[in-house]
């Protein structure tokens, strides 16, 4: 058996998430109260009590969703003893890489919290409200999104946010063109188009200013070799280069998510047969499913499955 470890993104939030760790294991309590002081607010308080509304907000929900990732990753090591290089590869989606990054010691929590939140707010803040907007193309080939894609350029900005699983393809840009792309699919035989609640266009060009606040936050920070190497969204392949791995997370703001290809290229060129996704839901275990066939992948965020990956990794 090898694995490689996942975290997840945006989406996979949820009211409560975080608090059975914490009121079972200090080490995770430990990880909610140095994100909260690195970011003087009570983030877990909101994550364990809501409301809603505020948790989704994208500047919450980046440092949070990595807190939950965190406190799964310092459960493993303080109560199972079972670091990161139990994995061959660590990789997230989107703002999980940056919970990857960490777990791999290349940045500090309270670092990583505090670029989350910088991230979430000049994500936010980088398209005005309504002028951008994402739709998931669900039974689509590359080649059905490039098509949709060059359909909507006509139009405005319009990229591939997204290449997320076999038929899950996520576009990006200004709300005209992906509004045409998505049509252009329709009409085109894809399955289903679907407009995305989204608060921002994530993932393409529009997203500049945020790339340029997420260039000037990191020239602030260290970031250290990673103990694993971390499969990043912009290359879909290894990267231990402390350098490269800041470069990327800057491409990445306006960059594609090369999820499958990243997951693709774990199984058939490494070998790689689980991937446990560490952190808060699901959605990254039912993307695997889509992916490659015959991987084991299982979601970890509760004592309980904390406990089961540990026993399994120790054989």
């Amino acid at each position: 058996m090898s694995y490689a470890f996942l975290f997840p993104g945006q989406g996979s939030q949820a009211v409560g998430m975080g608090k059975d760790l914490a009121d079972n294991f200090a080490s995770a309590k430990t990880v909610f109260d140095q994100v909260d002081d690195a970011l003087s607010q009570n983030l877990s308080k909101m994550m364990w009590d809501g409301p809603m509304e505020d948790l989704t907000l994208t500047a919450n929900t980046q440092p949070a969703l990595m807190a939950v990732s965190m406190a799964v990753v310092n459960v493993l090591k303080h109560e199972f003893d079972v670091d990161m290089s139990a994995a061959k590869f660590l990789a997230g989606h989107s703002l999980g890489e940056y919970s990857a990054l960490c777990a791999a010691g290349v940045v500090s929590l309270a670092d990583t919290a505090r670029l989350l939140r910088i991230r979430g707010n000049a994500m936010q803040s980088a398209v005005p409200v309504g002028v951008g907007a994402m739709a998931a193309l669900l039974g689509a080939s590359l080649e059905d999104a490039a098509a949709a894609v060059a359909a909507g350029e006509a139009h405005g900005i319009c990229q591939i946010a997204n290449d997320n699983a076999v038929g899950q393809i996520v576009l990006s840009g200004e709300k005209t063109a992906v509004e045409a792309a998505a049509a252009y699919a329709r009409d085109n035989g894809v399955k289903k188009a679907v407009i995305l609640p989204v608060s921002a266009p994530f993932h393409c060009a529009l997203m500049q200013p945020a790339a340029d606040a997420m260039k000037e936050a990191l020239g602030d920070v260290s970031f250290n070799v990673p103990t694993v190497p971390i499969v990043n969204n912009v290359t879909a392949g290894p990267v231990t280069d402390p350098a490269q791995l800041k470069t990327d997370l800057v491409t990445q703001v306006t960059g594609q998510v090369r999820w499958r290809e990243s997951v693709t290229w774990m199984h058939e060129d490494q070998g790689i047969t689980h991937m446990p996704e560490l952190g808060s839901g699901k959605v990254l275990t039912v993307m695997l499913k889509r992916i490659v066939k015959g991987i084991n992948g299982a979601a970890v965020n509760t004592p309980e499955n904390i406990q089961a990956l540990a026993e399994d990794l120790k054989g």
